[in-house]
Formats: C-alpha cells, structure tokens, sequence
C-alpha cells in the first residue's frame, strides 16, 4: 500500500464516527470546507516536510491518551490581575465560573450560539485566516478544528479594552478530548489582550482566528503548564492591517507533547507582528514551535524569539519562516531560536528559514544549542552562590529575551515569578 494511501486510510478512520456540529448555513458550509481541507490533505504523519521533527500520532489517533490531572498547589496565574474571566470545563463553556461577558468597547459570544444565526459578522471571519493559512504549507490539524469546533468566544472589539479578557482552561476528565475556535475581530483603533492559562483537557486542539484592523493593538499572553501528561495542538492565525501590532508570547512548563503553531499575514504597511516563547522541559517532554510569517505591505516589522530549556531526554523544535513578498519593501524581520541544554540526552532541532523576493529588506535569522557556560558557573558558584541556584539564574537569564516581548510590566513579573517557582519545585 502506498503512503498516499495508508494516509487517506487513516485519515477516513478517524473521521468515521466524527459528526460535523449542528449549525445555521454559514456556519455548516464552512465546516463542510473544512472537512473537504481535511480529506484532501489527509491528517499529518512523520514523513510530511513540517511534521519530520514531531509524531503527530497521539494527535490525530481516534481516541486521546489518557492524562492525569494534577494539581502544583499554586494559586492559579493571572488570579492577581484584573481581568474578565471566560472560563471552559473540559471544553465546556462554564458561566456560573465565568464573569459577566459584557464590557465597554467589546462583545463576546459563545460560538456554540452564533453558528446559529443567519446573520452574524463571523461569518466573514470563521475558517477564513485558517484556509489562508494552509498555503504553501497544509495545516490539517487547524482544518479539522474548524470542521468540528463545537464551541469557543468570538469577540468583537470596538474600542480600547481596559482589563484584559482571561480564558482559563480547566481539565477534570482523564480522557477529555476537546477542539475549541475563537475568533476575534479588532475594529480600526481598537486594543485588547487576551490572556489564556490552563491544562484545557488530556488531548486539546485549539485554533483562534485574530483579524486585526489598521491602527489596532492586539495582545497575547499564554501559560501551557500544570498538567504533564497532556498532549495539545494549538494555532493562531493573524491578519495585520495598516500601523497594527500583533503580539504574542507563550511560556511552556509541562506537557508531554505541545505543538503551537502561529501563522500571520502582514497585509497592512507599517505593521508590527512579534511571536515570541520560553519553555522549560524535562524528562518526557516534547515541544514544538511552528511560526511563519508573510509580508505581504510596505515598511512592516517581525520577530520571533523563541528560547527552550531543555533537561532529562526533553526535546525542543522550532521550525519558523518569513517570506517576503515582492512587493514588501522596507521589511525588516528577525528570527532567533536557541536552546540551553542541560544535560547529553537532550535535543534540540531547528530548520530556520528565510524566502525574500523584494530587494530592499534587513531579515536575519539565527539558532543555536549549547549547554552551561562554565565560566559564568565558576563565577557566580565562587561567591557563594550554590551549583543548582546558580544553574537557575543562569535559566532565567537565558530566557529573558523571549520574557522581555511582553509589554505590560506585570505580566513580565508573573510569568517570571512562575518560571522561578518551576526552578524551585524540580530543585526539591
């Protein structure tokens, strides 16, 4: 049997049995292409050029691996934030958890109600970046989230949000399966952040859908962590209008398999994407980063930035692109991977890549891997600092790049003070 068609075999398993969630017309014929995307590409495999690094097997299998909830005994993040919780139970919109979802300059509503409706602007939105996202490179894991996405907040920002909006994730069932797709569109001038924190479910295949409209800011900040023996795909498709600023950061603390992929359209001049990411891994731990970015307008701005600290066997990936488009002069694009590993049996794969076909750029790209710098160890051990604090400092340092593309100050602090207590807890 061919590989074409062990994969079309595979692929029709797994659908079998899978039906397309009860909707109002935009919103079924946009599942139907959806599931067409699906069928066409087939569900990824180890031999697919951006899959080599990472088995999607637990992924796309027919039933999610079991994973066991734990609990750190830490406050949960953000708790110390004003901020208005949406919060989802296994997948499951909770209200009698979440906050009053009403606030000046912004709407949210349940995708479970507005695939009801005849007439709603998501119809414009929905599935439209993720099929825009698939070329060149298929994405059928964001496909068959939008094929079967039963639930998820769609947002509409009209104005400068001043809390940010806080979609916590809470993970009960052992074997939880959950696919979940919000959209948010940023009107022109418009501001909101978007926090997001928790393990979600023992399998999670999440996609967000961020239309963001000339002179808007849209903000990003998520925590993947608590829970080990999870396994998640998420995506986040991004579309820049003229003077708007995308960014986004991501800190990974656990899990046994995470694949975040971020794909994002500058299609505005004088926009300003940043995708930026610190994890920390050890023992059976698997984490891939997946980034490209298209400039496709005049004097736009990119970076991504993404540090993994790695230990006990962990591995890290990061596979990220910029493609200038022809008529993208003035592009300037800068792209860093790099990895700190802390013992032999740790590995870390990159495939860092640049295509330009405009001639007045400045893009760089660069990825490296080493371990401690003794040096630096010797220093810090011969003032009294003891072999495994110092290793940690010398942790947070490395990572603070990536920590430093948050803007907000507070954030910056937390996200900080969580890594630390991480350190804390794998000392012990």
């Amino acid at each position: 049997m061919s590989a074409v068609a062990k994969n079309i075999e595979a692929t029709t398993a797994r659908l079998e049995g899978m039906n397309l969630p009860a909707g109002g017309k935009w919103a079924t014929e946009a599942r139907e292409a959806a599931l067409a995307r699906v069928r066409e590409m087939g569900l990824p495999e180890r031999r697919d050029e951006y899959w080599k690094y990472t088995r999607p097997d637990t992924l796309t299998q027919i039933d999610a691996p079991s994973a066991a909830t734990f609990d750190s005994g830490e406050a949960p993040l953000f708790d110390g934030f004003d901020r208005l919780k949406v919060v989802f139970v296994d997948g499951v919109f909770d209200a009698d958890q979440s906050d009053d979802l009403s606030g000046e300059g912004l709407s949210i509503e349940r995708l479970a109600d507005v695939a009801d409706k005849d007439i709603h602007w998501a119809r414009d939105l929905y599935g439209t970046l993720e099929t825009n996202g698939q070329n060149p490179v298929p994405r059928p894991l964001a496909a068959l989230n939008t094929a079967y996405a039963t639930d998820g907040v769609v947002m509409h920002v009209t104005g400068k949000v001043s809390r940010p909006v806080n979609l916590i994730y809470r993970h009960n069932s052992d074997t939880s399966d959950v696919t979940l797709h919000h959209l948010v569109k940023l009107d022109s001038g418009a501001e909101l952040t978007i926090l997001e924190n928790g393990p979600a479910a023992a399998r999670f295949n999440k996609a967000m859908e961020v239309d963001v409209a000339d002179n808007a800011v849209f903000h990003h900040v998520r925590a993947q962590g608590r829970d080990h023996e999870r396994r998640a795909v998420t995506h986040i498709f991004g579309r820049l209008g003229t003077e708007s600023t995308f960014k986004s950061f991501t800190l990974t603390v656990n899990g046994r398999l995470t694949r975040n992929e971020a794909v994002l359209e500058l299609t505005g001049d004088d926009a300003v994407a940043h995708v930026a990411g610190a994890c920390l891994g050890d023992g059976d731990f698997h984490h891939d980063d997946t980034v490209f970015v298209t400039h496709d307008a005049v004097n736009c701005e990119s970076r991504q930035v993404f540090k993994k600290v790695l230990r006990n066997g962990a591995t890290g990936v990061f596979q990220g692109k910029i493609l200038v488009k022809p008529d993208a002069q003035k592009t300037d694009g800068y792209q860093i991977s790099q990895s700190l590993l802390l013992d032999e049996d740790s590995q870390f794969l990159a495939k860092p890549e640049l295509e330009i076909y405009a001639d007045d750029v400045a893009c760089s790209h660069g990825s490296t891997s080493g371990a401690i710098d003794e040096d630096a160890l010797f220093y810090l051990r011969a003032r009294g600092v003891p072999k495994d604090i110092a290793t940690d400092l010398m942790v947070l340092s490395f990572v603070a790049e990536a920590v430093e593309e948050i803007d907000d100050e507070g954030l910056r602090d937390e996200i900080i003070s969580r890594l630390e207590n991480w350190l804390e807890r794998r000392r012990g």
